[in-house]
């Protein structure tokens, strides 16, 4: 898979950003030579750190787990980490999805922040792990109900890079054998958690995996 990384150094940010304060991120697109990206960015008060948070083929601002993305944006900031929220130019097309994300670790390294997390879910998760494996200041990984298509460059990650991964053992989409597999092909450190009766949104353990998922990023960013 070729990515013209070289596109990432001409990434520009719309110079107005329009401020939605309800919902305290600010919209943005980053431009470029494959077209608009849009973003809702998070941003913490001297923030050092940051986590990237991409979703699945539906596209969108969709998120797992009852809300998961959204409630820890806030949670974290508090933290000194800023949350970048990607919407996928095309959610089905995974080369073009981990360009997305690669141009807002981009973004996220104009900013100054030199330490980034990636959490994915679902087709995500391959989407994060192949973004991982191509960024130095990517520290740590989270997938969600991942997909296996995709996910090899898992092996690649550790020592640099951790990997949480969790999966609902109730999942009819994507079964958990995918997270398995690709637990089973990395490297420490890693950790797998399945959750008995999770289906695919894991909206059952909504609240256990919003903890875990809050207390792996404090931990390991």
């Amino acid at each position: 898979m070729q990515l013209h990384l070289k596109a990432l150094s001409q990434t520009e940010i719309l110079d107005e950003w329009r401020e939605l304060q309800q919902n305290d991120y600010q919209s943005m697109t980053l431009l470029t030579d494959r077209g608009e990206i849009q973003g809702r960015y998070y941003s913490a008060e001297r923030a050092r750190l940051g986590a990237i948070w991409v979703g699945g083929v539906r596209g969108g601002w969709d998120t797992p787990a009852d809300g998961l993305y959204p409630q820890l944006y806030q949670t974290l900031q508090p933290s000194g980490i800023s949350s970048l929220r990607i919407r996928y130019r095309y959610s089905t097309i995974l080369e073009e999805a981990v360009f997305d994300t690669l141009a807002g670790i981009a973004f996220l390294a104009q900013e100054n922040i030199p330490a980034i997390a990636l959490i994915g879910h679902s087709f995500g998760g391959a989407v994060v792990i192949q973004a991982a494996a191509l960024s130095a200041i990517v520290q740590t990984v989270i997938t969600l109900a991942s997909q296996s298509y995709g996910t090899a460059p898992a092996a690649q990650l550790a020592p640099r890079c951790s990997l949480l991964l969790l999966h609902g053992t109730a999942d009819h989409v994507l079964s958990p054998r995918c997270s398995e597999y690709i637990y089973a092909i990395a490297q420490e450190p890693k950790r797998l958690i399945l959750y008995p009766e999770a289906k695919h949104e894991l909206d059952e353990v909504a609240d256990q995996v919003s903890q875990v998922v809050h207390d792996w990023l404090i931990n390991h960013l």
